[in-house]
């Protein structure tokens, strides 16, 4: 006969009295440090080409020179692969590759990009432009050529009356486009992204077809009576506007003179005035005055009715 009022068997599982609670599950072993350390984080995709150079041009037009060995940590590239990004760059005309790096200063060959000029001697430009609005009448036709000297110039035609604007400039058409009183006639052609204009052969071709009252341009360089620019096909242009105009202002802040380029767009004697600033250096002034060259100085600050 069965025992039933034994010991229970130990291999059995215990069961508790009806209404305990069920005993918390044992916790995990901690992993210790040296179970091996964290996993890193995962690293930063690399950037495509297209990325990849937008970034470097953006810095570059930022702080105006950047060097090769920054560039290689930065983007996590080779140097190879930087000295090709650098190379596209500088065939668009965003920047200019020097020893160990790149910058966005021009020389005799290279003209900036528009937008490292358009933040260059801003006060100088606006004073000039401020002089330069007392020549352009309401109801003319008005020429305003890519340069970053003369977008104050079209900025500040709104607000004087009616006009009609002929530029190359893709800013300008911008700025302008939804002013009411302003007519904007476009000049095509090739578009140049470094210069944010229209320039070229086809572009001077339209242009010759206009005539307007008055043509605000500007130069890259002036030297020995003479202005100078870096690119032909901005030379082609400007000759161009030039050609189309009554009356030829040359609009020119001090730091261009002395400036060398490699194309001669004009004698300074071919334009009707030149508008400088007050930085003007003397010797430049006696010069100007020697050739009989008509100019005028804007005073930083002062404003125009």
């Amino acid at each position: 006969m069965a025992d039933t009022g034994g010991t229970p068997d130990a291999s059995a599982p215990a069961t508790a009295p009806a209404g305990t609670p069920a005993p918390a599950p044992a916790a995990e072993p901690a992993q210790h440090a040296k179970s091996g350390p964290a996993p890193a984080p995962a690293p930063e995709a690399k950037l495509g080409p297209k990325d990849r150079r937008k970034r470097i041009a953006d810095r570059v037009l930022a702080e105006g020179q950047v060097s090769i060995e920054d560039l290689v940590q930065e983007l996590g590239v080779s140097q190879m692969t930087v000295h090709r990004d650098l190379d596209s760059l500088e065939h668009q005309g965003w920047l200019r590759k020097v020893r160990g790096g790149a910058t966005a200063a021009p020389n005799a060959l290279f003209e900036s990009n528009a937008r490292w000029r358009g933040n260059e001697q801003v006060a100088a430009k606006e004073a000039i432009c401020a002089a330069a609005l007392a020549i352009a009448e309401p109801g003319q036709a008005v020429i305003i050529d890519d340069s970053s000297t003369a977008l104050p110039l079209a900025r500040s035609l709104a607000s004087r009356g009616a006009y009609t604007v002929i530029t190359n400039s893709l800013q300008v058409i911008n700025e302008l486009a939804e002013e009411p009183d302003i007519r904007v006639i476009a000049l095509g052609g090739e578009y140049h992204a470094a210069f944010n204009a229209f320039l070229g052969m086809s572009t001077a071709d339209i242009a010759r077809s206009f005539r307007a009252d008055v043509a605000f341009l500007s130069t890259s360089a002036v030297d020995n009576g003479h202005c100078y620019h870096q690119a032909q096909e901005n030379v082609l242009v400007k000759r161009a506007l030039m050609a189309a105009a009554r009356r030829k202002v040359l609009l020119v802040d001090h730091s261009k003179f002395g400036r060398q380029a490699l194309y001669e767009l004009a004698p300074l004697a071919d334009f009707d005035l030149v508008i400088s600033d007050e930085q003007l250096p003397q010797e430049e002034r006696d010069a100007l005055q020697s050739l009989g060259v008509r100019y005028e100085l804007a005073t930083e600050g002062a404003r125009r009715a």
